[in-house]
């Protein structure tokens, strides 16, 4: 009761900050960021805060809230939408159930290294952006995640080895590579990955490295698998109505602050992914390339995905990732 009562409190905190206020009057605004503070997506999230803050001269200052706080995942973009707080950042895959243009980082192989999901990121931000405003709500800038790798407590050779094994997804995409792999999918958050691995409901996880050390992944498995299936991304998105009305200069500042954090965020992530995947293996676990049937495996599922996605995606699918291959 006393959890339910401080979210409850910390909600309408949130919203009392951005009430309608005369123009030109500072605004004071919370941001609900998901991940914790030793996460580099939360500390771009500060670092644009910062930035804001100093730009309009107090006009605009942020609060990061850090680790879900505010809102959980699910939670997030409905939460900017209507309000609820006034700018969040939300891994964008999980608004595929929306659309399918929102999930085509999470399809496997599609785009594994930074210089692929780049490219893929700017031929898919224009569609997002357009669904997304259609809705009030503005979208700010991406931090990639590190290249997804498979953690497990049992040595695994080929996609046979995962028959049966109850296996952590986290959106759509996953369960459903999940379920391809012949695996159980367990939609488990972040946050909550330690005790479901120390209760058994779940064996093995894909995620990033940079989810393995905020989550102390050798205490409860021994295994990474550097299979680099995808790389997902983070949005910072922010209610249009909160955006409006700020002053031209403050709106000025914003985006450009918002175009620094995305270049910060997109640097970040490819120096902290060797370094992540180092912390694993310092920490006693077994780092090892995705082995040659298990890769196999995976050029299949990925490609099975692929023709999913674009089924569902259509026309606006299609010229995204033509887009993305020029």
């Amino acid at each position: 009761m006393m959890k339910l009562n401080r979210r409850i409190l910390l909600s309408a905190c949130a919203a009392a900050a951005w009430v309608a206020l005369p123009a030109q009057s500072a605004e004071r605004w919370n941001m609900s960021a998901e991940q914790p503070d030793g996460n580099y997506i939360t500390g771009v999230a500060k670092s644009f805060a910062e930035d804001v803050a100093k730009a309009t001269k107090g006009e605009l200052e942020i609060k990061v809230h850090s680790n879900s706080v505010l809102f959980k995942r699910p939670e997030l973009k409905r939460a900017v939408q209507t309000g609820q707080v006034p700018i969040g950042d939300v891994l964008v895959s999980v608004l595929g159930n929306e659309d399918p243009i929102y999930e085509v980082d999470a399809v496997p192989l599609l785009a594994t290294d930074f210089d692929a999901a780049w490219k893929l990121w700017q031929a898919s931000k224009p569609a997002m952006e357009q669904r997304l405003a259609k809705q009030g709500i503005k979208l700010l800038y991406s931090v990639p995640w590190p290249p997804q790798g498979i953690y497990t407590k049992v040595p695994v050779k080929s996609t046979a080895d995962f028959k049966g094994m109850k296996f952590r997804a986290y959106n759509a995409a996953t369960s459903r590579l999940v379920e391809l792999m012949g695996a159980s999918p367990t939609t488990v958050n972040s946050g909550d990955v330690p005790q479901a691995f120390g209760t058994g409901l779940i064996e093995a996880m894909i995620t990033s490295p940079a989810t393995g050390v905020d989550s102390q992944a050798w205490d409860f498995s021994k295994y990474y698998y550097d299979v680099q299936a995808f790389i997902p991304k983070n949005v910072t998105i922010m209610n249009a109505r909160a955006f409006a009305r700020l002053s031209p200069a403050s709106q000025k500042a914003v985006m450009e602050a918002a175009a620094a954090a995305e270049k910060r965020g997109w640097e970040e992530a490819r120096k902290q992914t060797a370094t992540l995947t180092q912390t694993l293996a310092k920490n006693g676990m077994v780092v090892g390339k995705t082995p040659p049937a298990l890769g196999a495996d995976l050029e299949k599922i990925g490609a099975t995905m692929a023709d999913e996605w674009l089924k569902k995606a259509g026309a606006d699918g299609k010229a995204v990732l033509d887009a993305a291959r020029r």
